[in-house]
This record gives structure tokens, C-alpha cells and sequence, in this order.
């Protein structure tokens, strides 16, 4: 079995791929963690516990006894009130006003299968304990659901918390899990960013107090994503311990790791506690959002593949994770708002018999929609925009062999929309008071049943109306005016959660009504990029900026958490429109085969030199898609330490790879590069395509290559390696 229990030294067991999960029951029923890392035996591993000695310390309630202290062991679900003076994970308010818990192990159950959380996306699979914890004087209790898995290595936690008392309570805090790390020489590594420059990587030392990782935004957000790493001094991209946290979430949420007075790190977090409350009447239940812990004693690379397998295998729609996606043309950078039906037909025409098979029609064929102050919310084609019609477009596509995909923006209105004079009442804010804009729009109010029915029924009849293979979901702006009309003032401060929850419900009701569909997540870029998302979305939209340099750190980073495959990256024009910056043809397709790959462009401007490049690209990506969908990425050379980017797709079974080469800047006397050849098996023979060398694997692993590069800039190649046998 998976997990385990020894009732005579009361510690579980819960063992997945490659890693091992311990914790105890005390004797006074506290559940204290005891190990995360690499499979072990089951030994009585109680003498892991060394608790320090301090003064001003307080006992458990009721015992009287020098020396015990809640303080003195690293919680799996951190209180507050009785004795430890660490960050709690729940934080709840009686009716009588006091926020005293202590929550002590009652019972515990193993379950075949992970149940499903309400209202939610969460990981599917997995053996689960569930493990029941309740505070005697008021009834209030929470359940530990702890996942693990045979083909990944990581563990999959969450808590639901019931009132079992008789009067309601406040939640005030209702974090996911606490879990303890021995010592404190970790760095905290967080994806921090904006809009056009997403994800990129930041590590700062732990340190006694806590270092937090949050967004207040209603979204999670380019600003910093729901991910923190604790990565053990020393530790390389290859080799040495690095847990990582990652959180199935979209909202305001917040991750935390504390260093306590005995030098010990303490990780809680989930839905961010900042302007949050919930009212939990008297046996109601609140669930928290699934968190994905993983660890890997090969490095940070080691990290980010467990969280690329289990997102593969455990949230993204195995319907589409492994089969080949759409290769689009997208209007939008070659058209903007200036387009009509002949012009759409003309980039259609322009991309036949390059392999670029699906069309893609992008903001401004709705409503009254000529530019970005008007029209969102009406999801009805603009006739006198598009002559003949969204069926002329559509019908030209097909009849090219294309599939067709439209834009929308469901969670958004213009103030001047035929949706907003109807219903001003649908847009978040508080009557009488000024609303703020976000790129000249509000936003709806999602919390709102009505107005999620009005979302679906206006984008799902389209759907149905029209010929429609693909759709490019957008989310240009964050949550302002947080206030819903209509809600009790007590439960104002429900807003981000219940928001949230209304995407996931428009988002279940459209997604799973069109299944032939292929739904592609964005958020002005990559401003709303997680793993919850993916379980609606198989690729989300990765930035805004497509400048193939720029690109190198973007992908680099969303590659700490996120699979290839869940990344769309696109070929544009240039001059870049986001950098101004020139790249040659030959590096930007390259960079866009780190991910699903299309074209951001407009065709119609394709020399006979363009049209063979673009073919050429297609093909290649083709030759490599399986790679991206289910390889295994080893990171070779980060953009954020020097002048070059290098990265490598390795098959399941080794058999071949992808290797992607990059030099930022040439120079005159340019320095002699070396690459090591991670993630091949040692005991295999490769042929090195372009390079014509063939070689062990245990030479290409740590001796390397050693590359030339032109003397341009920006310049790229990508290699085949493939198995002699």
C-alpha cells in the first residue's frame, strides 16, 4: 500500500514515486510532521525530533507539564491560541468572539481514490488519507487530505473545515496545509514579473520570521505566481534537494515559510487571508484549494519535472495533453482592430499549404467593437463589420482544410455595450461610488448566479450557432471596487473566493457543453497562468510579449512549474511590436517549439523566402511535438546567468532528444562553450544529427559537446539525438 499506518508508534507512512511522507500522532493527539524527501524505510523515524529548549513557552491546554509545547513540533495543520506562536493555517472566531483552537487527532481514513473538492479543479487519482482532527470545546473540526502517487513525486494536500458546534463562526484564515523542514539553509525561489515579462525567477535566503509569496489581485497573477521553492543550499539545476509548492488556485492567495527560534522552517498557505472572511454556519464545511508539494533530490530540474508529470497526468484534460495541437494564425498583431471579412479571408488564403491549420480571429468581431473602449459583453457578430457574416469567415476557413477559432472575454463589459445599459447592476462595484478601468472596461460580477447564466447562455450559444474548433479565452484586467450587489455586508469580505469559484463555474459549464472544442486559456498574457486553469485550459497563452529573446527568460521560468506542452508560443513579426527588437526567423520558430506552437502575424506580408521558412518550421515542430507534449525538459544554460539559453527534450525512454542551443550577443573573440548532455541514459549510444558525432551517453552526460555559433546575434540551432541501436 501506498500509505501506512503503525498504530504502536502512531506515524503514517505515505510513499509515492521515489519520495517518502511521514508524521505522528503525539501523545497528547498533536499531528507533527516528521519527514518529506526520498523514499525511506519505515523505521520508528520519532528520533527525528530534537525539540530545543526556551524560555516563556506555553504548555498544551490542560497539561501542566515544563518543557512540552505545542511550540516544539512542526505542525501538519498550524492553530492559533494554544501555545505555538507560528503562522496558523486556520484561524476561526466563535460567536463568542474568542479564537482559541486546538485541533487534536479524533480518527483517520485511507481511501481508494482522491474525492473530488466542490466547486473546484483539483488532481484526479491517487490513494488518499483523510485525516480527522477536532477541538473538543467547540466542536470545530478539520479534515487532511493527503494524495499520493505511483508515477509522480509529489503530494497532493488539502484541509476542509466544519463547524460542529451549534452557533455559527468566522473563518478569518483558511489556509491549505503546514508542513516543517529540518533547519533552515534553504533559498526561497519565487516567479515574480508583469505584463510582458512573466515568471521570471527570484531566490532569497530564509531567515528567522517568515517570507511570503502573495497576490491581493483576485487572480494569480504575473506579478507572482502560486509557487514556492525551498531550495537546499548548494543545490544546482541537477543535483541536491528542492521541494516545491505549488497551489491549484486562481485567486488572492499567499505561501509562507517561517523560521522558528530552534532554526526549524514552517510552510503554510492557500487562499490569502487579506480581506477575507467566511461566515460558517453551524455544521457547514469549507474546502480549501488543493496544494502540490514535490521534491526531488536531482535539483531544481528534478522539482519541475515531478510537477510537469503530475500536471500531465493528473489535471490537464487527457483528451488533449498528449494529442497534437492546433498550429494557429492568429489576427491580432497583423490586423488589430482594422480588419474585415476580406482581409480575414486574405491571411487565411495566405497561410494554405504551410501547415499552419487552424485560423484563429481575435478581439473586435463582436458588438460595436472597433477599439477597446466599447462592445464587450455583446457576443453577437458585428455584421456590418464582417460582410456576409462570421459564416463567410468561418466557411473559408473549412473550405481551406483549416479549423477556425474565435476570441472571447466572458468575465469583462464596456460600459458602452448593449449588456452594461441593460444591466448595469452586472458590474462589480458599489452603487454610487466611481469604478475603476482597466483597459476601458469593468469587470463582472461572478459571484452573481445571474450573471454567470447570462455568460454561459450568450457564449455557449455561439458556440453552438457557429462552426467553431477553437477558443482563445482572455482576461485583460484585475478585480477593482471589490463589492457584490445584494450580499449581506457581513459577507463582503467572501468576495475573492466566491469569485473565483463563479470562473471555475462558467468555466465547467462552457468548457465541458462544447467538448470538441479546444479551449485555450489567457489573461492579457500569461496574468492568470496555474494549474487550475489547466485543468480547463490543455495551453495557456504565455505572454503577450513574443519577442523570441525576451521569450527565452519567460519560458525558462514557466518551465520551474509548468510542463512545455501547457505553453503557447508563437512566432511574430518583426521589428517586434512589444521590443521593437529584430531576431531572425530561424531563432524565433525555435523558441516557439519550446511550447505549443503558431504564428502572430499577418500572411498576406509573406515573401516566397517566408512561406518556405514557415513550412520548414512546421514540419520540424512536428518532427518534435511528442517530445514537447510528454518529454522530460533538462535546462542546461538559464538566460538569467549569461549569454546563453539552452535546453533539452528527452524521451521517457531515452531514446532520443531535442536539443535547443541559443547565444544571446556575439563578440569578437567569443567564448569557447561547452554543453553537458543531461537526462541521456549512460549506458545508450547516440547519433547527434547536424553534428554528425555519435557517442555513449556517459560521454555526452559529462564531457559534452562543444558548439560554434554564427557571428550574428540572437542566433539558434536545434538538434536531433537519437539512439544508435
Amino acid at each position: 500500500m501506498a500509505i501506512t499506518f503503525n498504530p504502536e508508534t502512531n506515524i503514517f507512512y505515505l510513499d509515492g514515486k521515489d519520495i517518502t511522507y511521514a508524521f505522528y500522532i503525539n501523545r497528547v493527539g498533536y499531528v507533527s510532521h516528521l519527514y518529506y524527501g526520498a523514499r525511506i524505510s519505515h523505521d520508528n523515524l520519532r528520533f527525528f525530533r530534537a525539540p530545543g529548549r526556551s524560555s516563556k513557552t506555553a504548555t498544551p491546554p490542560g497539561i501542566d507539564q515544563g518543557g512540552l509545547s505545542y511550540q516544539f513540533f512542526d505542525p501538519e495543520l498550524g492553530f492559533y491560541g494554544t501555545s505555538d506562536y507560528r503562522e496558523p493555517a486556520v484561524h476561526v472566531q466563535s460567536v463568542e468572539g474568542d479564537r482559541i483552537l486546538n485541533l487534536l487527532y479524533d480518527s483517520h481514513e485511507i481511501l481508494p481514490e482522491k474525492p473530488a473538492i466542490g466547486g473546484m479543479p483539483s488532481l484526479t487519482g491517487g490513494e488518499t488519507l483523510v485525516l480527522h482532527m477536532k477541538d473538543s470545546v467547540s466542536g470545530f473540526g478539520a479534515d487532511l487530505y493527503y494524495t499520493v502517487y505511483d508515477d509522480s513525486s509529489v503530494i497532493a494536500r488539502r484541509a476542509v473545515y466544519k463547524n460542529g458546534g451549534e452557533h455559527d463562526c468566522r473563518l478569518l484564515r483558511a489556509y491549505s496545509f503546514s508542513m516543517g523542514l529540518p533547519g533552515m539553509d534553504y533559498d526561497v525561489m519565487s516567479l515574480y514579473g508583469a505584463w510582458g515579462c512573466e515568471r521570471h525567477i527570484e531566490t532569497i535566503p530564509v531567515h528567522h520570521g517568515v517570507v511570503s509569496v502573495d497576490s491581493k489581485r483576485l487572480s494569480s497573477s504575473a506579478t507572482l505566481n502560486p509557487f514556492m521553492g525551498l531550495i537546499a543550499k548548494g543545490t544546482t539545476e541537477h543535483h541536491g534537494d528542492a521541494y516545491g509548492i505549488s497551489l491549484v488556485y486562481s485567486s488572492s492567495f499567499v505561501l509562507k515559510a517561517e523560521v522558528s527560534m530552534a532554526g526549524e522552517t514552517v510552510l503554510t498557505g492557500g487562499i490569502n487571508d487579506f480581506d477575507f472572511s467566511w461566515k460558517l454556519g453551524a455544521g457547514e464545511c469549507f474546502e480549501t484549494p488543493e496544494v502540490v508539494i514535490a521534491y526531488s533530490a536531482d535539483g531544481i530540474g528534478g522539482m519541475s519535472r515531478a510537477f510537469h508529470d503530475v500536471f500531465r497526468k493528473h489535471i490537464i484534460n487527457p483528451r488533449y495533453v498528449n494529442a497534437s495541437r492546433p498550429v494557429v494564425i492568429n489576427n491580432w498583431e497583423g490586423t488589430y482592430f482594422n480588419f474585415n471579412t476580406e482581409k480575414l479571408k486574405a491571411i487565411a488564403d495566405a497561410a494554405e499549404g504551410t501547415g499552419i491549420d487552424t485560423f484563429v480571429l481575435d478581439d473586435g468581431w463582436f458588438g460595436k467593437r472597433d477599439d477597446a473602449t466599447s462592445g464587450l459583453g455583446d457576443w453577437y457578430v458585428n455584421e456590418s463589420k464582417l460582410e456576409g457574416g462570421l459564416e463567410a469567415v468561418i466557411d473559408h476557413v473549412h473550405a481551406k482544410g483549416m479549423k477556425f477559432g474565435l476570441w472571447f472575454e466572458p468575465e469583462m463589459v464596456n460600459e458602452d455595450s448593449d449588456l452594461y445599459r441593460a444591466h448595469p447592476d452586472y458590474a462589480i462595484g458599489k452603487p454610487g461610488r466611481p469604478r475603476c478601468y482597466g483597459r476601458h472596461q469593468y469587470m463582472l460580477d461572478l459571484t452573481r448566479a445571474d450573471v454567470r447564466d447570462c455568460i454561459v447562455d450568450s457564449v455557449n450559444k455561439m458556440l453552438s450557432r457557429y462552426g467553431i474548433d477553437y477558443v482563445k479565452w482572455d482576461y485583460n484586467r484585475n478585480v477593482t471596487d471589490i463589492y457584490s450587489i445584494g450580499r449581506d455586508a457581513d459577507r463582503q469580505m467572501e468576495f475573492a473566493h466566491r469569485y473565483v469559484l463563479g470562473v471555475y463555474d462558467i468555466c465547467e459549464r462552457i468548457v465541458n457543453a462544447n467538448p470538441n472544442v479546444f479551449f485555450e486559456g489567457c489573461a492579457a498574457g500569461g496574468d492568470r497562468f496555474d494549474p487550475a486553469m489547466l485543468y480547463y485550459f490543455p495551453q495557456i497563452w504565455t505572454s503577450d510579449d513574443s519577442d523570441a529573446e525576451e521569450r527565452t527568460r519567460i519560458q525558462y521560468g514557466t518551465s520551474i512549474v509548468y510542463p512545455l506542452s501547457a505553453m503557447s508560443c508563437h512566432v511574430s513579426a518583426v521589428p517586434n511590436h512589444q521590443t521593437h527588437r529584430m531576431t531572425p526567423m530561424r531563432t524565433r520558430g525555435d523558441i516557439a517549439h519550446l511550447g505549443a506552437t503558431g504564428y502572430e502575424l499577418d500572411t498576406t506580408q509573406f515573401t516566397d523566402t517566408d512561406r518556405e521558412a514557415v513550412s520548414a518550421q512546421v514540419d520540424e515542430y512536428r518532427k518534435y511535438e511528442h517530445l514537447i507534449l510528454g518529454g522530460d525538459l533538462y535546462r542546461i544554460d538559464s538566460p538569467f546567468e549569461g549569454n546563453f539559453f539552452t535546453e533539452m527534450v528527452v524521451s521517457k525512454d531515452k531514446s532520443e532528444a531535442m536539443l535547443l542551443v541559443y547565444r544571446r550577443l556575439s563578440s569578437p573573440n567569443a567564448e569557447s562553450k561547452r554543453i553537458k548532455l543531461y537526462g541521456l541514459d549512460k549506458s545508450k549510444t547516440y547519433y547527434i544529427e547536424g553534428l554528425d558525432i555519435t557517442a555513449g551517453g556517459d560521454t555526452l552526460i559529462h564531457a559534452g559537446i562543444a558548439l560554434k555559433y554564427p557571428k550574428e546575434d540572437y542566433t539558434s540551432a536545434v538538434y536531433h539525438v537519437r539512439e544508435v541501436k
